[in-house]
């Protein structure tokens, strides 16, 4: 199993979850774990994803980049190992 946290914040606008559940599902990317959350109109969701079938992980990242480009927030995807390794205490 890759495991990789994706991140995703902006302006909250409909179809947000929906874009990016359905580009992942398009790659074969299982959700295994999902927050959103929406505070004064700005929206923030973290995914924990399995991307076992990926074989392109950069390709993935610029992506996900790209489509957040296109509506409007930014995307972000690390391996679970760096995102722990950033965000240790």
């Amino acid at each position: 199993m890759k495991k990789f946290i994706i991140t995703v914040v902006g302006h909250d606008t409909v179809g947000i979850i929906a874009k990016v559940c359905t580009y992942l599902a398009g790659i074969q990317v299982n959700i295994l774990d999902i927050s959103q959350t929406i505070v004064d109109g700005y929206f923030n969701m973290m995914m924990i994803v399995d991307a076992g079938k990926v074989e392109d992980m950069a390709k993935m990242s610029a992506e996900l980049e790209a489509l957040g480009e296109e509506i409007g927030v930014i995307i972000r995807c690390q391996h679970e190992d760096i995102f722990n390794m950033m965000h240790r205490v």
